[in-house]
């Protein structure tokens, strides 16, 4: 990363906040509130600029290690609340209830074998073998880094489309995140993800997003032996509910600032040995204060 004096203040997340409010078309999504949305935008992140941890709320702490938790268990395959817990994620509780889990046929606290963990880790084959893109798709970028096909996705169909003249669906929460493009220049030893959300919440989920897949950059860096050098993050349908709109006002009054540092362990070669605690803040992160914003279930 370029030293702090050197980096720019990004305002691309503040810049999508206001054109949700200025701009955004007035839906009524299934949580149950009105909501603004607009449909594709995008961000791209250079990793020398500093490390996007948005800077109009404070993110630390908790929130950090929060989202580093639920990347990091999903990347291990979770699947349940109690499996996304001991990995220090508990806040899918609220998503996993026992009603909500049975209109799925599925029971209490399982997010359903069509959600990230299984579908990044288990995806279903033709031929009954579950296939781990993960592991599959860095040993492909270790052989053959000059490929296009370094692709990961969350989606599987059968277990994500729901009609009526389809089984009940068998996720709770149809995944919004997690489509990965990976491009590596061996030229230059460097590695870039582009990453695609279907829906993002941007007041709450989006910040958090934007940590595990930059975070997961340098990891994948890291482990292939490559300089992380850019995250693109594209989302489809970017929205801000009506609940949020005078936190959104808030967070548009504070200016953005410079990106902080942020380091990781570097005798760690496996990408499933990372763990929250080998991710460090360093002390030039300088954020407006903390700000709690709701979002609806």
């Amino acid at each position: 990363m370029k030293p702090f004096d050197q980096r720019t203040p990004d305002s691309q997340y503040h810049d999508l906040l206001a054109r949700i409010m200025r701009d955004g078309r007035e839906v009524k999504p299934i949580q149950g509130e009105k909501a603004k949305m607009v449909f594709g935008h995008q961000m791209h992140f250079n990793l020398a600029n500093g490390f996007p941890l948005m800077t109009e709320r404070d993110l630390s702490g908790r929130y950090f290690t929060g989202g580093l938790s639920e990347h990091i268990a999903f990347l291990h395959g979770a699947r349940t609340h109690a499996e996304l817990s001991s990995y220090g994620c508990k806040w899918w509780s609220k998503w996993v209830t026992k009603e909500r889990c049975a209109m799925f046929d599925l029971p209490e606290g399982d997010l359903g074998p069509g959600s990230y963990g299984p579908a990044w880790t288990a995806f279903p084959t033709i031929e009954g073998v579950p296939f781990n893109q993960i592991i599959n798709v860095i040993a492909q970028i270790k052989e053959r880094p000059y490929l296009r096909t370094h692709v990961i996705t969350p989606w599987i169909p059968q277990y994500t489309i729901q009609h009526s003249g389809l089984p009940k669906r068998k996720v709770v929460v149809a995944p919004c995140h997690g489509y990965l493009h990976i491009v590596v220049f061996p030229e230059t030893k460097e590695i870039s993800v582009h990453h695609f959300q279907r829906s993002g919440d941007v007041p709450v989920g989006v910040v958090f997003n934007i940590v595990q897949y930059a975070a997961f950059t340098m990891m994948l860096a890291q482990v292939t032996g490559y300089t992380a050098h850019e995250l693109v993050f594209t989302i489809s349908d970017a929205h801000i509910y009506e609940s949020q709109y005078e936190h959104v006002k808030e967070l548009l009054a504070r200016e953005p600032r410079a990106f902080p540092t942020v380091t990781l362990n570097p005798d760690i070669k496996d990408i499933f040995e990372f763990k929250p605690e080998h991710f460090a803040i360093g002390s030039d992160y300088n954020p407006h204060p903390a700000m709690t914003i709701p979002t609806p279930v």
